[in-house]
């Protein structure tokens, strides 16, 4: 009987002890699975990802800020960004330039200040703020964004005019600058394209640091705004145009403002001499082309007055009497 019990006792240790090397056994085989397969499943993608660049190149959306569209979209391999870095920088420029400053058929982000008036009533008739897109900074955005494909705004810089609401009563208070130029009384047409034009910069605000752009005052020397055809000079000839007489309202402002600290932006002379300012002394203008621009960098905001008279033309520089003391 007790053999019997010891034979029992040795085919159970063997039994449990094949148990037990089976299942230590198919726990490494288990182990060792694990172990590769996470290697296997970290080589495919890399093979994927190249693949997948193949088929699908790496791209770049340049965004409007305002909108969230995609303007434009860049493929960087095709523009020759891996291959000719210098080439693909100058066609990112050329989009940077076409973008700001518009093209033939398109308007570009860029604009001009237009500036607030005051109506005949008192009320502010609102303009509109200064919009630049900084191309360099459009450009570096896109070649950093080359190599990740992340999508671009573009940079836009708005400035509003700046003065305070409450120095518009005040700021007829003094005048710091005029000036006054003549014309002959007879020539009706040249007259009103004059007086036309005084009365767009009439009670134009110009806050301190504001861009003031003539041609954006006055708008487009066309029929319908009221212009007539009078003489003007074009490559040194004079012809007969829409809203000949204007650059006698352009060059007087210039003499007005130029007896004040501000910056000039844009200025052109006339192809002859005129009558009605001593010689350099003009602002030629041509809507769409040639403009009078300035900065207001006095310090101080002012407003400007336009008055017209039979044969005259007088402009003023006004401002607060605080702010004038400081001139």
């Amino acid at each position: 009987m007790k053999r019997w019990i010891l034979l029992l006792i040795i085919l159970g240790s063997i039994g449990f002890g094949g148990c037990l090397d089976k299942s230590v056994s198919e726990e490494v085989e288990t182990n060792d699975n694990e172990q590769k397969q996470p290697i296997e499943q970290s080589q495919n993608p890399v093979i994927h990802e190249e693949e997948e660049k193949e088929k699908n190149p790496l791209k770049v959306n340049i965004v409007d800020p305002n909108t969230f569209e995609i303007i434009k979209t860049l493929s960087p391999k095709d523009l020759g960004y891996e291959t000719d870095l210098e080439t693909y920088k100058k066609e990112i420029e050329k989009l940077a330039y076409e973008l700001a400053r518009g093209t033939e058929n398109k308007p570009g982000y860029d604009k001009r200040m237009v500036l607030d008036i005051i109506d005949e009533d008192g009320q502010i008739i609102k303009g509109s703020p200064r919009i630049i897109l900084k191309e360099i900074e459009l450009v570096d955005r896109v070649l950093e964004a080359s190599t990740t494909g992340k999508d671009v705004e573009i940079p836009l810089y708005v400035t509003e005019s700046s003065y305070e609401v409450e120095d518009i009563p005040n700021l007829e208070d003094v005048i710091i600058a005029s000036y006054t130029t003549y014309f002959d009384p007879s020539d009706v047409n040249r007259n009103k394209n004059i007086e036309i034009s005084a009365r767009a910069i009439n009670n134009v605000i110009v806050g301190s640091g504001d861009y003031f752009s003539f041609n954006e005052m006055t708008g487009p020397r066309v029929e319908a705004n009221g212009y007539q055809p009078a003489p003007e000079i074009i490559n040194k000839k004079i012809v007969m145009g829409i809203g000949g007489g204007v650059c006698q309202t352009s060059s007087t402002l210039f003499n007005v403002v130029d007896q004040l600290p501000v910056t000039y932006v844009e200025r052109h002379h006339h192809s002859l001499d005129v009558g009605y300012v001593p010689k350099g002394r003009d602002a030629t203008v041509s809507y769409g082309t040639l403009d009078f621009r300035f900065q207001n960098t006095s310090g101080v905001p002012f407003i400007i007055k336009a008055i017209t008279g039979n044969d005259f033309l007088t402009i003023e520089i006004r401002t607060t009497k605080e702010f004038g003391d400081t001139l």
